[in-house]
């Protein structure tokens, strides 16, 4: 272009004027060509929305924020990508929108989820240095925020490790102590929770949370007598007792099974405080836990009535019409379950209900789907949950199809991975399934999960045992005291021929999972071991807890087929 002008003359009034007038219009006519193609790009994208393809009505959408001018389309592009998981898509459309409007906290803070999201701590802290020091509140108190955040992300660790980089500027802060100490926690770190949350006492003596963390972490640590005595102290000592404090002593009763010490606390605290729903939740909880379903029916119809706790009244009323096998009723309260983490159990059920109780096989896919255009957050989990169902009603090569669009989705998912191999065991592709577990194993080498569904797939179906009990002795290693783990350990102790040490192993899992499978496992045992009548015993009993099982049907059939 430069070259251009030197060329023309200097004194030629017309060629200037010309390039006057030509280069506005030709910004004018890329303006109106990236507003064309970005319309193009929204109605692909929309186009993709119908047909339920998430990830390319996401790229759509980034494509068309990124030839816009439109922060209102960057944003939506950038939310919609979050709301489905497509964190690389999203991220690039939460830069264009911080591009476009650089003043956005809203932007800045997806940018900094999304970094987190992607492993790139070093800008997510960036971000959210800028957000920390935005605020006019105690920074700490924005750091508690950020916690509550990340908490949702399911990556504890990770967070752990921004959350003491991000607080270290503020070692005069209590709250920010406090939140080093509550993801120290959640990440698994009990000594160094502690650590902090001494530290936020000695700064703030008034300040309770720190102290509440303090006695969960001695829980956490296995030390329960001495968590709920600091907490009794805690109580006791004070003329006036914190209600908080209460709340979390009464959680500690229930992790301990002491739900009617537990129930004590909640009422107290509802004696004090009698408006206070979190209490009536709480006891809600502890009365369905101790089967008291008509007073915790009472209780989840009024925290309902509330307007408070509305996901978990919803699903825990689902639960008893459930019990009571009021089917259709379940189903009504199951489906109005939307966010919270109990909502995709409740999805799954409802459309299990349905199928199955109900033989509305059509409803419960089309409920699914309402539920999946209502609710973006859980679409690409609901591909998931109608594998799931296709699965059980053995519509095998259906269901096949969605598991692949769902690892589409989500590469980088070892359960859908794993849910995938067993879908080809089903349909009898041993060998296919046997290859697609060993490139999991190549993927995520250290897991429990994967060693023993390697192990077991090849102790269960093939002769190659002594690779299959050293994988299934790795996961052990990794994840001792997992009952699958146990059970797949004797079983691969029996196939060695191994029957005496096999049936212990069994046993064990069996007393920490009552499992039909288990169950069958230790009848073909004890059958083989020529203790008969103990296992027959075994099989009716385990009959009358699963009596559709095809797994103790075939154990049945093939030791006691002279039996009634």
């Amino acid at each position: 272009m430069h070259d251009t002008l030197r060329r023309r003359p200097a004194n030629s009034l017309v060629t200037l004027l010309t390039l006057a007038m030509t280069f506005p219009f030709a910004a004018v006519q890329a303006d109106e060509k990236n507003a064309s193609d970005a319309s193009a790009h929204i109605l692909q994208a929309e186009i993709a929305l119908q047909r339920d393809e998430y990830l390319k009505a996401t790229t759509e959408y980034r494509k068309a924020a990124e030839l816009s001018e439109s922060v209102e389309l960057a944003r939506k592009a950038t939310r919609m990508g979050f709301s489905y998981g497509f964190n690389d898509e999203a991220l690039l459309a939460a830069i264009r929108w911080q591009e476009l409007d650089s003043e956005s906290e809203e932007a800045r803070a997806f940018l900094g989820q999304l970094y987190f999201r992607v492993n790139d701590l070093r800008n997510a802290r960036r971000q959210f240095e800028k957000l920390i020091k935005a605020g006019p509140e105690d920074p700490g108190t924005r750091l508690l925020s950020l916690v509550s955040y990340l908490s949702e992300e399911d990556m504890p660790e990770r967070a752990d490790e921004l959350i003491r980089t991000l607080a270290k500027p503020y070692k005069d802060s209590a709250r920010a102590h406090y939140a080093v100490a509550v993801m120290a926690l959640r990440s698994g770190d009990s000594e160094y929770a502690r650590q902090r949350a001494k530290e936020a006492i000695e700064i703030d003596p008034d300040f309770t949370r720190p102290r509440l963390l303090y006695a969960r972490a001695l829980m956490f640590e296995g030390d329960s007598d001495k968590a709920i005595e600091y907490l009794a102290h805690l109580i006791g000592d004070s003329p006036q007792p914190d209600p908080d404090a209460r709340m979390e002593l009464a959680l500690m009763y229930m992790l301990t099974g002491r739900d009617d010490d537990a129930l004590s606390q909640v009422n107290q605290v509802l004696l004090e405080e009698s408006g206070r729903l979190d209490a009536l939740r709480l006891m809600a909880i502890i009365n369905f836990r101790l089967e008291r379903l008509d007073a915790a029916w009472d209780d989840f119809q009024d925290l309902l009535a509330s307007g408070q706790y509305r996901m978990d009244a919803l699903f825990y009323l689902g639960r008893i019409a459930d019990y009571r096998e009021q089917y259709e009723r379940a189903v009504r309260l199951y489906r109005e379950v939307r966010f919270g983490s109990n909502t995709m159990f409740a999805q799954r059920r409802a459309s299990a209900l349905l199928a199955h109780q109900l033989d509305d096989v059509d409803g419960a896919f089309r409920m699914l789907e309402d539920f999946a255009a209502a609710s973006p957050d859980n679409a690409v989990d609901v591909v998931t949950l109608k594998a799931q169902l296709l699965v059980s009603l053995e519509r095998y090569e259906e269901a096949l199809e969605l598991y692949d669009k769902a690892i589409e989705y989500r590469p980088d998912s070892e359960s859908l991975v794993l849910g995938r191999c067993d879908l080809l065991l089903r349909t009898g592709r041993l060998d296919d399934a046997i290859a697609e577990y060993r490139r999991a194993l190549k993927r995520w080498p250290d897991s429990a999960l994967t060693l023993n569904a390697l192990g077991y797939t090849l102790a269960d179906r093939t002769d190659q045992y002594a690779e299959a009990e050293k994988l299934i002795r790795k996961a052990l290693k990794l994840d001792p005291e997992n009952p699958a783990i146990i059970d797949s350990y004797g079983w691969v102790l029996y196939k060695l021929g191994k029957l005496e040490a096999g049936l212990q192993q069994l046993n064990i899992a069996y007393e920490r999972f009552s499992d039909h499978e288990v169950a069958a496992h230790i009848v073909e045992v004890l059958a083989e071991l020529g203790r008969k009548d103990e296992a027959f015993a075994m099989l009716e009993s385990a009959e009358a807890k699963t009596p559709d099982s095809k797994l103790l049907q075939d154990v049945r059939a093939r030791y006691f087929d002279d039996k009634p």
